[in-house]
């Protein structure tokens, strides 16, 4: 079975291959390639689906601004190999990691792609509300996912790339990412008498 787990330094070396195979060398080409250069993926939300060694698929969201104050999220690409579409491992790794973009407090996210598939997971037409690509793109493809109610009011603009902004260290985590972890933590039992 495939287990999520957060990008490792050594998954780069096997993303791209999967990526080349998912979409060819054209894809730098395309609207959100573009918006994603000289900027690097939020590492936090950067996920791998791995089994047995084996990298089956990829997950990655990129800091960016919409009308050049709101920050917010460009999900994407999301690869999963060819072999092994239409199993369910796409929509985990995107329902996983959307979970954790609002454990971390994100409000928005945006992505580029095919409209019937990511409604189920609450994306809704940008385009009608204002956002603009600073490139060609298919209106009905751009779409948009609202995390917190209300995040989106008088949100409009053009999308660009943002610096990443580190999570501090020592920061304190939210109430929803405490009840999560502690959640998997096992049951311990209490000492033996000796």
């Amino acid at each position: 079975m495939p287990q999520f787990i957060q990008e490792r330094p050594g998954d780069a070396a096997l993303i791209e291959p999967l990526l080349d195979e998912c979409f060819g060398p054209d894809r730098f080409k395309k609207t959100a390639y573009k918006i994603r250069e000289n900027i690097v993926p939020q590492p936090e939300l950067s996920y791998v689906a791995v089994e047995e060694g084996r990298l089956l698929a990829t997950i990655r969201y990129w800091p960016i601004t919409i009308g050049g104050t709101t920050p917010a999220l460009l999900l994407g690409p999301i690869a999963v190999s060819p072999k092994l579409q239409g199993k369910g491992i796409g929509v985990g790794l995107i329902r996983e990691t959307l979970r954790v973009a609002q454990d971390l407090g994100h409000r928005i996210i945006v992505l580029v792609g095919d409209p019937e598939y990511y409604g189920q997971f609450g994306f809704e037409n940008a385009a009608v509300l204002g956002f603009k690509l600073p490139g060609p793109v298919e209106e009905k493809r751009f779409l948009v996912k609202e995390c917190v109610p209300g995040a989106l009011k008088g949100v409009t603009g053009m999308l660009a790339g943002a610096p990443l902004i580190p999570l501090p260290p020592g920061r304190v985590a939210t109430q929803a990412e405490t009840t999560r972890l502690t959640e998997q933590l096992a049951a311990l039992s209490p000492p033996a008498d000796t």
